[in-house]
């Protein structure tokens, strides 16, 4: 194979893994115009359409994807080849894409991020803030931070933070103006705050237990938002009930007295925050060293002169 069919062939298969040619096009580090006269070479040579395309997606073909179902593995294999080669001398370098809860980014990420630049200066971290569910591998990403209920089944998981408990809140004046529920099923009388998951548009269900009955329960109110951020806000405005995780303005709103809990006896522990990355035989060097970063691995211990 030549170096232009092999080239083709790695261009088509970053499409279907990206479903996006402008996703493509960025990780190969070529302009669109480019991958897409790559991919019409690739078409006219081998004489079959391979993808359909829209203004809005890029899908393959029958033959696009027996295509992709042979070649993806092979490459896959090519890469962590290059890759374990690559690691042998143990210096973490490149760039490193990052797909990040919102909680990790904020109490994970930005306070390491210092220490992290500074120990591996040729390491580039290109980090995507999201609350949502992503596939890492389709979107070019080499791991993602999530708690460790929505993960995938077919990944390597890491655990940075011990299970934390979820709380609904409310400002202390919302609750004297409408009482404070004693269950979930009073919730239907109060203004809820909601959660809505980026990409799948779906409004996060609020999820009770206790004494081994689950309850679920889908709320209305004021605020909808798919930033965490935005609906804390929301609650410490007094606007309505929020349930959530304990962020900073939580934490700090409860602590001041600001918001104040409810329905305690019946909110669950969930599994806390985990990173997570495909399921490959060899990990890149700079992968390792953020996954020791995040774990605080890369700390002198104790006693020891720091570096």
């Amino acid at each position: 194979m030549r170096g232009s069919e092999f080239a083709e062939l790695r261009a088509f298969s970053a499409v279907v893994d990206r479903s996006s040619f402008a996703r493509a096009a960025d990780h190969l580090g070529l302009s669109r115009s480019a991958l897409s006269q790559t991919i019409r070479q690739l078409e006219t040579r081998l004489g079959v359409r391979l993808l359909n395309r829209t203004t809005r997606s890029v899908s393959p073909t029958e033959a696009g994807r027996r295509l992709h179902a042979r070649i993806a593995p092979m490459l896959r294999d090519m890469d962590e080849a290059v890759a374990e080669a690559m690691s042998t001398n143990a210096r973490a370098a490149g760039t490193l894409r990052i797909n990040a809860f919102s909680m990790a980014a904020e109490r994970i990420i930005a306070p390491r991020l210092g220490r992290f630049g500074r120990a591996h200066p040729d390491v580039v971290l290109d980090i995507v803030v999201n609350d949502g569910l992503s596939d890492i591998a389709a979107e070019g990403f080499d791991a993602g931070i999530r708690v460790g209920g929505r993960l995938e089944k077919d990944v390597v998981a890491v655990r940075l933070t011990p299970d934390v408990k979820l709380m609904a809140v409310a400002t202390p004046e919302y609750l004297a103006r409408h009482g404070a529920p004693a269950t979930p099923s009073d919730l239907a009388r109060h203004a809820c705050i909601n959660f809505r998951f980026p990409g799948s548009g779906r409004i996060a269900g609020w999820e009770f237990m206790k004494d081994g009955k689950h309850i679920e329960f889908y709320g209305e109110g004021p605020v909808i938002a798919n930033h965490q951020s935005l609906i804390s806000a929301a609650a410490v405005a007094g606007l309505g009930i929020l349930y959530t995780y304990s962020d900073d303005g939580i934490a700090e709103a409860l602590q001041g007295g600001r918001l104040e809990r409810v329905l305690e006896d019946w909110s669950p522990t969930v599994p806390g925050l985990y990173l997570y990355y495909a399921n490959r035989r060899h990990m890149r060097p700079a992968l390792r060293a953020f996954i020791d970063c995040l774990l605080d691995r890369d700390l002198p211990a104790a006693g020891a002169p720091a570096a």
